[in-house]
């Protein structure tokens, strides 16, 4: 299965990232690069609304996502940057995952643009 590079930029700080082969996360590469408005959720991701919708055909109903996973919550459209673990829920999709540090996440108390963009 190929992967696609992307950087995602917070504050000035880039993070490597791959994008997997799914349909949903072709079609999320195919709309690079983006802006979007993240916010803090539960002490354990940041989130910002996507629209249109990504792509569910063929995806799995649920899944689990592990600290450092780019997800994609689909009762919401909202694409996640998860920093700690989160168990089986439905309407998780994984779409890619950060490589390195992952801190940059943690202790939001206020909304941040972040980038994303293919990378290479």
């Amino acid at each position: 299965m190929a992967s696609t590079p992307i950087r995602i930029t917070i504050d000035g700080t880039p993070l490597e990232a791959t994008l997997n082969d799914s349909p949903a996360a072709r079609a999320l590469a195919g709309r690079l690069p983006l802006s979007l408005e993240f916010s803090d959720y539960g002490g354990q991701e940041v989130l910002a609304p996507l629209s249109p919708a990504l792509p569910m055909e063929g995806m799995p109903a649920g899944e689990s996502a592990a600290a450092g996973t780019i997800g994609y919550y689909a009762p919401d459209d909202a694409l996640v940057l998860y920093y700690t673990d989160v168990g089986r829920f439905d309407g998780i999709v994984r779409l890619g995952e950060i490589h390195g540090d992952i801190a940059i996440l943690r202790d939001w108390d206020s909304a941040r643009e972040v980038s994303l963009e293919l990378a290479g």
